[in-house]
């Protein structure tokens, strides 16, 4: 019996909703058009200005209920006012609960932040892990609302990150696709955050995506430009902070103080990137010699939070009100140098201490406390030269962001926008190169790079020294019995002489091995009740090949 054909769908809906479906399963097999992908950029900068606008006002509503205050800017000041003993536990409680989260649904109790999504552009095509990274989220939100002294923009920058990854695999994206994807929604983030789409498209591309490529610039920046409507739309054109007067260069001849304080602000930077891996390392040798459950880590850092914040209330939350009034010259000498150092105490036992949350918004908070003191003392010593030692501190909040991020562009740019402030441009890159010339000099690269070296990673030396990890043995070996393998007779002197490789092995592993012994080959083996044996070989051609070839591909995206 013949069937017959179904009729085609009827009605205006039925035919929009077909061809709506032949266009979802066309963009999954084929990838997107540029039309399409400029569509989805668009859509992927709203939905992640959203998430910024909502994990801003999550704060925002949760500092509210903890601490009782109905404008969160002005939250240490009304700390101040509490009784001692809350503003001692609440830190606390809020660090236990972050342990209690990262415990149960993270393998190793990290939060994960702008690192790991700069791990994910170079080596997971663009994919930023979500059961982790719904967790960290979560719990940078306990920390900041709390007490933790860290910032919400590492947190906001991951969120989109898992968004786009969402996005990459709903499409099937390949590395190219998704990586922009991953530009496109820090962007929206970024710009949402700060209210500044200039400076989050060159982030996306500078600290994220680490080249700026003409195929790239169009998309992120539609995301850029909807992430920062979405955010004005609901906390208006407003710029973050607002500055004192007279932010003018006295004469030229005050450009070197600035060389100067560059110099200063990158050698703060290297304190407090040095202040947070020192005191993570601490917990890490506490936690193994006492036994203290990883649970319990965030507890004891909010704690010690809190015990510091009965004293120095400004450190808790993000310390937008005491950057402020840095800039507008509203704090002395003493005041400023003395918040900047117990500033990166407790941003260093915050992040050291695995609560959560980023560290962009400490480094403007240490670095306009900074530029401050060192515009207090010039000014002083050199009235007849010298400007408002606002501009000092508006200089030292880049140059001290700029180095710990590594991204000298995109923060100046910040910067700008989030004061508004575009006619001290120069003062404000003369010392910010000097601070990010100096801080990568002394670290070998940004918190950032440091972070990811500290995992066994080198995304900061380069694409050469990162991709081998991205190909896998398996995907270029040959079977024993393939016509260009070597005799089995050579296969077991090699494997006598201990040179070979696993067959879950990258080239990260089995490029060093050829190298060093400049041989034609490595045995690949499995394991098997603890003794290795050969199933394939790799060959130094196909290996040095398929290594080149994914340099120049990786070399074409960035020129595209």
């Amino acid at each position: 019996m013949s069937v017959a054909p179904s009729d085609p769908p009827e009605g205006p809906f039925a035919r929009l909703s077909a061809r709506t479906r032949d266009a979802w399963r066309v963009v999954r097999e084929r990838g997107p058009t540029a039309a399409q992908f400029w569509f989805i950029a668009l859509l992927m900068g709203i939905a992640s200005g959203y998430a910024a606008v909502g994990f801003m006002t999550a704060i925002r509503a949760l500092q509210t209920l903890l601490y009782g205050t109905e404008d969160p800017r002005l939250l240490h000041s009304f700390a101040a006012t509490l009784p001692w003993w809350w503003v001692l536990a609440l830190p606390a409680i809020g660090g236990l609960v972050v342990g209690l989260i990262l415990d149960r649904f993270t393998p190793d109790g990290r939060v994960r932040s702008v690192a790991d999504v700069i791990e994910a552009a170079a080596l997971r095509e663009g994919r930023v892990e979500r059961k982790a990274g719904v967790a960290s989220a979560l719990s940078s939100l306990i920390t900041l609302s709390s007490g933790g002294s860290s910032g919400r923009e590492g947190p906001v920058v991951h969120i989109t990150g898992m968004i786009a990854g969402w996005v990459s695999n709903r499409i099937n994206a390949d590395g190219i696709t998704g990586r922009e994807l991953l530009g496109c929604a820090v962007a929206a983030g970024v710009a949402a955050s700060f209210n500044a789409p200039i400076a989050g498209a060159l982030f996306a591309m500078e600290v994220v995506n680490r080249h700026f490529s003409v195929h790239a610039f169009a998309p992120i920046t539609i995301s850029a430009v909807a992430g920062a409507v979405i955010s004005r739309s609901h906390f208006g054109d407003v710029t973050e902070f607002a500055l004192g007067e007279g932010r003018v260069l006295a004469f030229y001849v005050e450009l070197p103080a600035f060389l100067l304080l560059g110099l200063l602000c990158g050698i703060v930077a290297v304190v407090l990137m040095r202040a947070v891996f020192f005191c993570d390392d601490i917990g890490t040798a506490v936690q193994g010699r006492t036994g203290l459950p990883r649970w319990a880590r965030p507890a004891v850092a909010g704690l010690l939070l809190g015990a510091i914040a009965i004293a120095f209330p400004h450190i808790i939350g993000v310390g937008y009100e005491t950057t402020s009034a840095a800039l507008s010259g509203g704090i002395g000498l003493r005041e400023a140098m003395v918040f900047a150092a117990v500033k990166v105490a407790a941003v260093a036992i915050t992040v050291g201490g695995r609560m959560g949350g980023g560290v962009f918004s400490p480094a403007l908070m240490v670095g306009a406390l900074t530029g401050l003191a060192f515009g207090i003392l010039a000014t002083g010593l050199f009235p007849e030269v010298s400007g408002s030692e606002t501009l000092y501190a508006l200089a030292g909040m880049g140059a001290v962001a700029a180095a710990v991020l590594g991204a000298p562009i995109s923060t100046t740019l910040i910067v700008f926008e989030l004061t508004g402030d575009w006619q001290t441009g120069l003062a404000v890159m003369v010392a910010v190169s000097m601070a990010t010339a100096v801080g990568s000099r002394l670290m070998g690269g940004s918190f950032f790079d440091r972070q990811l070296f500290r995992r066994g990673q080198q995304i900061g030396a380069g694409p050469q020294a990162y991709i081998p990890a991205t190909i896998r043995v398996t995907s270029h070996m040959k079977a024993l019995s393939h016509p260009r393998a070597p005799s089995r007779e050579r296969i077991d002197a090699a494997m006598a002489e201990g040179r070979w490789i696993e067959s879950d092995a990258s080239f990260a592993t089995a490029l060093p091995v050829l190298r060093e012994s400049a041989a034609e080959f490595v045995p690949v083996v499995r394991i098997e009740d603890d003794v290795p044996r050969a199933v394939a070989v790799l060959l130094a051609v196909d290996a040095f090949r398929a290594f080149n070839r994914a340099l120049a591909a990786r070399a074409a995206e960035e020129h595209a």
